[in-house]
């Protein structure tokens, strides 16, 4: 839906995704009759503060770059949350594990030389989204004693009011179509949001986070069927490699989990 409205600025797509999302989060909090504030803001306004600089570079990423290249390059970011995990959570990384994310970073780089609509600026600025994500994806972890809505609310917290001020300098009308594509990114977003929160509360950063990943499959099928992007063999191998770098983490996190449990 975002790369459908390339005309609109990707502050504007986060202002309207970011009003959605707090009109259902509040309503659906209220409902359950749960304190919508939340107790450990500073986790909270970090999250926010954090998915707000990620979401409105990758949406600018979306918009300028092949879908299927944008979201690999924004799938840099269990890199990064792994090793954030590591300083925040004291989550253990195995050196093998590094290994896997290491054949997934040579596919982005592999990706980002399979096509020349992926100039090096647009490049920096997809793997700075994925830094900012992965310091999202730990701030929630952090958040696991929280009521999940609450964490997926103050997203529009931050968010709004910051895009507020840059859309009063750069509006652009939408018109027709334009708004359901808007409501549509809004409702989507919020059922992603809610699931990915309550995932990154059950389970390790490190498991949960490269199944993102899967994503790029996605993003694959979206170019070809609807912006009549073909991918060269070149991408194909870049995204072989993401998706393999993913293949055996989750192979190796399994195994070891499956030692630990026979061992216990």
């Amino acid at each position: 839906m975002v790369k459908f409205l390339p005309h609109l600025p990707a502050t504007e797509l986060v202002l309207f995704r970011s009003l959605i999302t707090f009109l259902l989060s509040y309503t659906l909090l209220k409902r359950k009759k749960v304190n919508p504030w939340g107790r450990d803001k500073k986790w909270l306004l970090i999250r926010g503060i954090a998915g707000t600089t990620a979401l409105t570079m990758f949406f600018y990423t979306i918009q300028k770059m092949p879908l299927s290249a944008a979201v690999t390059v924004q799938y840099l970011s269990p890199f990064f949350t792994a090793f954030i995990a590591g300083l925040l959570l004291g989550e253990r990384t195995r050196w093998v594990q590094w290994l896997f994310f290491v054949i997934s970073f040579i596919g982005i780089v592999v990706v980002k030389g399979s096509s020349a609509q992926i100039p090096p600026v647009l490049l920096a600025l997809g793997v700075i989204s994925s830094m900012f994500s992965g310091l999202a994806y730990n701030s929630i972890r952090k958040l696991k004693n929280e009521e999940p809505l609450v964490v997926v609310m103050y997203f529009p917290l931050v968010a709004f009011p910051i895009m507020v001020v840059f859309s009063f300098f750069n509006w652009v009308m939408p018109h027709g179509t334009d708004w359901i594509l808007l409501i549509g990114i809004g409702l989507m977003t919020q059922f992603a949001q809610l699931y990915m929160t309550k995932s990154y509360q059950l389970s390790e950063v490190n498991t949960v986070a490269p199944l993102k990943y899967i994503g790029v499959l996605f993003a694959l099928t979206w170019d070809i069927l609807l912006f009549d992007f073909i991918p060269n063999v070149q991408m194909y191998v870049g995204i072989l490699l993401v998706i393999g770098g993913v293949v055996l983490n989750l192979r190796f996190k399994h195994q070891l989990k499956r030692r630990t449990d026979t061992t216990v």
